[in-house]
């Protein structure tokens, strides 16, 4: 990503934005347009254009099964036109040439090879984000059991560490690490105290040192477009002072923001033996509950994680795949939820991102590193790939309706109401473009 970086001083963080947004999206089209090319090409459907970007072409080539591969001017979007289209959503007809083979054309295909066409698109989408996630996860690996302490992340000279590479946790204050897939729920059963006593194994003989609260007011993460990203919070910064009253533990930062309930809070910094201080207001936010639902909290835009790296083993292939389904499964039923509670009036449109915000997360991600840049890909893919199966006419689900209604009613629905569910579906997206610009930049910014 430095390339992308180099471009700050250049021209700016609004042509970062772009360009950062312009990469990813190009990434997640030229997956789902591909799906939908290669089933199809597969099903025996022909493909007369392969565009990447709309509008004027600036270049392109012909393979060998005569489809035209083009980059076009307009780097939004792209599309497949597959012979018999009258559009690149193929809507309608337009005349075929008599020698045609209409078994090559979308319209004239079968109703399976249409519908494993179109499915394909958000198929080859969720692909990518299951093999981005699970890409993540091989990357970073998994703890070691029984947990052992590897090394620890930079804190305040205020802080004691006496624990070891190699250590094996066994227990903090008496409260066991039986679990390492639950060793944040355990932060809840400790004493609010800065310095707590650690039960470890040491070659082999147990005994109990001392070391920092667990899950400092340290950053682990920050969330793209929150208050902490624009105030130019980054990961690993230590939040020593909240107003000049000192906090230790990611609980406290929690409950002071809390407290706060909207207004101005100044936060005194520590990294790398430098200090700094900054002034954010923390926003009301709609966040997912584990049981289901959502709940409106005060927010910064902070993660805490553990003051402490886990030594870390690799993770197999098969299993980092499970960790990738089970991730896109998480954002597609949690994406969904939020559709559902948006829809009732549970939460508020600020969760729905448009144009502008997905750019500026974009941005952010990108400038994290190519691996948070990645994992942003993926999960857009997720959201893409869902989007699209969405019932709305004129996107992939909306032709699945169309094909379910023919294959119940042994019969396809009429050309003439086809078109009117198209209108109405185009009208839905084109109306929800500038509302969601106008989300991100003015209602909710």
């Amino acid at each position: 990503m430095d390339l992308l970086n180099q471009i700050v001083p250049i021209f700016g963080n609004a042509a970062f934005a772009i360009v950062a947004f312009v990469v990813a999206l190009s990434v997640i089209v030229t997956v789902h347009e591909y799906g939908h090319y290669i089933v199809g090409r597969w099903s025996g459907i022909h493909a007369e254009v392969f565009s990447l970007g709309f509008g004027p072409r600036l270049f392109s080539w012909v393979d060998k099964h005569g489809t035209r591969w083009q980059v076009a001017a307009l780097p939004l979007g792209g599309y497949v036109k597959f012979l018999g289209d009258a559009n690149a959503a193929s809507v309608g007809a337009e005349d075929v040439a008599p020698e045609i083979d209409p078994r090559r054309t979308m319209l004239g295909a079968p109703l399976w090879a249409r519908t494993a066409t179109v499915a394909a698109g958000p198929f080859f989408n969720f692909i990518l984000a299951i093999l981005v996630f699970a890409g993540s996860a091989m990357v970073q690996g998994q703890a070691v059991e029984p947990l052992t302490y590897s090394d620890a992340k930079p804190l305040p000279p205020s802080y004691e560490n006496n624990l070891e590479y190699g250590d094996i946790l066994i227990a903090i204050e008496g409260v066991k690490f039986d679990d390492p897939t639950r060793t944040v729920g355990m932060i809840d059963l400790l004493p609010d105290e800065k310095q707590l006593d650690y039960t470890i194994v040491r070659d082999g003989e147990e005994m109990i040192v001392n070391g920092p609260f667990p899950m400092p007011s340290m950053v682990g993460q920050v969330t793209p477009r929150s208050a902490a990203d624009e105030a130019g919070l980054i990961k690993d910064d230590v939040i020593t002072a909240i107003d000049g009253s000192p906090v230790f533990s990611f609980k406290q930062l929690q409950e002071r923001v809390i407290i706060a309930a909207g207004t101005p809070v100044t936060l005194d910094l520590w990294n790398a033996g430098a200090t700094r201080e900054v002034t954010l207001t923390a926003r009301r936010t709609d966040t997912p509950k584990a049981e289901g639902g959502f709940e409106t909290r005060y927010l910064i835009g902070v993660t805490g994680e553990f003051f402490f790296e886990p030594l870390t083993q690799n993770i197999s292939p098969w299993a980092a795949l499970k960790y990738g389904a089970n991730g896109v499964w998480l954002s597609t039923t949690t994406t969904l939820s939020a559709i559902k509670h948006m829809f009732l009036g549970n939460i508020s449109t600020c969760s729905l991102s448009g144009p502008v915000g997905i750019a500026e997360t974009s941005a952010s991600m990108a400038r994290k590193g190519a691996h948070s840049f990645i994992w942003l890909i993926g999960a857009l893919s997720a959201a893409v790939g869902l989007m699209n199966l969405l019932p709305i006419p004129v996107l992939d689900g909306g032709h699945l309706v169309l094909y379910a209604y023919e294959a119940v009613a042994r019969r396809k629905p009429n050309d003439k109401a086809i078109k009117v569910f198209m209108f109405i579906g185009l009208a839905f997206i084109l109306t929800m473009i500038p509302f969601t610009i106008l989300n991100d930049t003015v209602l909710c910014p």
